[in-house]
């Protein structure tokens, strides 16, 4: 009898510490159902949102609801043109890399040495750095740069470029520091600009967060012209159950949720209870929030602080201007070169991914005017001459809607008024999940 209750023991403590993930591609028409029963840890629904978005998949609806220390989070999952997964490798490394999530990853940059910058944005400013590091000797392999409120972060992974070794030598390491902080600096921003060597191995869009974050870019004035106007974030306090409630109104896009969850966690609040739909190009999204020690947000001025934060993580990653897709072979001075034709050419970059596989450069830049507007084609087409036409091409972004969006009940009634009822969310759940024939 008592190695009964120590085997029961065990499987209960494997059973606690492994999430159990079903992926289902029949119960739906149009998108693979993708569910995690576990435990409930703090950080765990931002590394499972991680893991889809990692493959650049669309999440086209999800549900989350948490019961004591257990949770069912369930994601309805496209590729990027709108397709269930079908891949048995893509679904199995779901499965696998799911099951794991209690225990924490990021992809692996050994061999390289990251760098941290974040100063004032201006047009030339990512060819500067580039020029630097190109003069330096650093070669870079990976690099990712937002832009917002005219700030600027970049998380830039380089090695030596003659010993193809991360770059450990003090003096050299602070001597890169310090060119990098005087060109980030520039005239104007002499207490803010930044630049560090990071030693974290923190996910690199989830830095890039935190980095904005910690400059205080969501209390700038926003610069863009181009702002969506539809972006609607709203607090209220559902105090009978003591949940504050979060209700999020824009246009759908990649990484939408990642965004969203990866500030709320960062900020040390909770998510309980959520649902995400989206429909057509809108996506529609409500949160039921706690802080760590189980208290709804308490001030008004901590419901500012909130929806701002939240603008400000929804608004880095929308792209802004024509993206220009990059693909050739790498070498040392490259991205110098690249983005100098853009600055002589008066392009702004506002985002760019920098990414290296088998000596190949593929390389995503969004580029607008000096003003922040669209670009003239012709000058587009010239840039595109001065580097090589097969080497820089424009792109369209990828179709990201169901073009067969089905028309559900509206979640806001006249006036923007939000559906705030708890119970009207779990019984939402649960009809969506099929286990009650009605929710109203």
């Amino acid at each position: 009898m008592e190695w009964t209750c120590v085997d029961e023991y065990e499987k209960l403590l494997f059973r606690m510490s492994t999430p159990r993930v079903m992926i289902d591609n029949a119960s739906c028409a149009d998108a693979t159902i993708v569910m995690i029963d576990s435990a409930r840890k703090h950080g765990i629904l931002l590394e499972a949102v991680q893991v889809l978005t990692d493959l650049n998949l669309s999440i086209k609806k999800a549900y989350i609801s948490s019961d004591g220390r257990w949770f069912m989070d369930v994601f309805h999952v496209t590729d990027l043109e709108g397709n269930k997964l079908t891949d048995e490798s893509v679904l199995n490394y779901i499965e696998q890399s799911l099951g794991t999530i209690h225990y924490g990853r990021s992809k692996s940059f050994e061999g390289l040495t990251a760098l941290e910058l974040t100063g004032t944005d201006r047009v030339g400013l990512l060819s500067e750095v580039f020029a630097v590091l190109s003069n330096l000797q650093c070669n870079v392999v990976e690099a990712k740069m937002w832009t917002h409120n005219g700030r600027i972060a970049s998380l830039i992974y380089v090695k030596d470029n003659d010993s193809g070794s991360p770059i450990e030598d003090s003096k050299k390491i602070d001597r890169i520091e310090a060119m990098l902080r005087n060109v980030l600096k520039g005239d104007n921003d002499i207490r803010s600009a930044k630049t560090s060597v990071s030693l974290a191995v923190t996910h690199t869009e989830r830095r890039l967060h935190q980095m904005m974050f910690a400059d205080r870019d969501y209390e700038r004035k926003p610069c863009s012209t181009t702002r969506d106007e539809s972006l609607v974030v709203a607090v209220q306090n559902c105090l009978e159950k003591g949940y504050s409630v979060v209700n999020i109104q824009c246009k759908d896009r990649t990484k939408l949720l990642f965004d969203v969850v990866c500030t709320l966690t960062d900020m040390q609040y909770v998510v309980f209870h959520a649902t995400i739909n989206t429909a057509g190009d809108r996506a529609s999204l409500e949160f039921f929030i706690r802080h760590m020690d189980g208290t709804p947000i308490s001030s008004e001025a901590e419901k500012q602080r909130v929806i701002l934060c939240l603008q400000a993580a929804i608004e880095r990653r929308t792209s802004q201007g024509v993206r220009l897709e990059l693909c050739t072979e790498d070498r040392l001075g490259l991205l110098a070169d690249v983005t100098r034709t853009f600055r002589e050419n008066g392009l702004n970059v506002t985002r760019a991914e920098i990414s290296t596989t088998l000596d190949r450069a593929l390389n995503v830049f969004y580029v607008t005017d000096a003003l922040g507007n669209q670009v003239d084609s012709k000058i587009i087409e010239s840039v595109r001459q001065k580097i090589g036409l097969s080497k820089l091409k424009v792109k369209e972004l990828p179709l990201i809607y169901h073009q067969k969006a089905e028309r559900e009940e509206a979640t806001m009634g006249a006036g923007g008024t939000m559906l705030l009822s708890l119970g009207s969310l779990v019984r939402r759940n649960l009809y969506n999940l099929g286990l009650i024939k009605s929710y109203s």
